[in-house]
């Protein structure tokens, strides 16, 4: 099926803003689908509350979290995992919107990475102030399908480094419907969102959602 993001739009924007090799941003392409991409958040969110995870450490994590799709990132003191259950209701996630299933794709497929299939979706509620550390997204069964990175809401720095956590990160200013895409020689790199600025904006207020789809299982 292919996702009509750019049936309405006369320019689809600029084109692919290299970060690596295998890794870029595709400038605002989420931007015109947002509403419906937000409405299917709150669909999820209804089934899968927002939670703040907690660490293998014993830490919460600042942002709140939750899954949908074949399977779920979940992190408690066992450790961190993908379980096709949520633990607060003992039921399968929500299954992946459709919106996001074909954006998933179509960004994959603007980034070099045909053929994407995610199974597994987070999606991360930032407040201003919150953050998320440095990490590799290492947790998936197999590493050649990409990461597809959806940012709505308030703009973020988005930190993204080498394959050594103590490479120097690019930061990269997101804003309200840009992608980010990595994979190939960049799947393994290290990444994060430096503190959240406060801001308002006219969709979600002081709020920036996040979603980052995988090939989990």
């Amino acid at each position: 099926m292919t996702f009509d993001l750019f049936d309405n739009l006369d320019d689809p924007g600029p084109p692919p803003e290299p970060l690596a090799d295998g890794a870029m941003v595709l400038r605002g392409i989420a931007r015109a689908n947002a509403e419906t991409l937000l409405a299917d958040v709150h669909a999820v969110t209804a089934a899968a509350p927002w939670r703040h995870m907690i660490t293998p450490g014993g830490l919460q994590m600042s942002v709140a979290m939750t899954n949908c799709g074949h399977a779920g990132w979940v992190s408690d003191k066992r450790g961190y995992r993908y379980d096709p259950i949520d633990p607060l209701s003992g039921q399968p996630w929500p299954a992946m919107p459709v919106s996001f299933r074909e954006l998933a794709i179509t960004a994959a497929g603007q980034a070099g990475f045909p053929g994407f299939a995610p199974d597994a979706c987070l999606i991360n509620r930032y407040e201003p102030g919150t953050r998320l550390s440095l990490h590799q997204d290492r947790d998936e069964r197999d590493f050649n399908a990409p990461i597809v990175s959806v940012s709505l809401g308030l703009p973020a720095i988005f930190l993204f480094g080498g394959m050594r956590r103590a490479d120097r990160p690019q930061r990269v200013r997101l804003a309200h419907g840009d992608v980010v895409v990595w994979g190939g020689p960049s799947r393994l790199a290290f990444h994060g969102v430096a503190p959240l600025a406060d801001g308002d904006h006219p969709l979600l207020g002081r709020l920036r959602i996040n979603l980052t789809f995988r090939k989990a299982l």
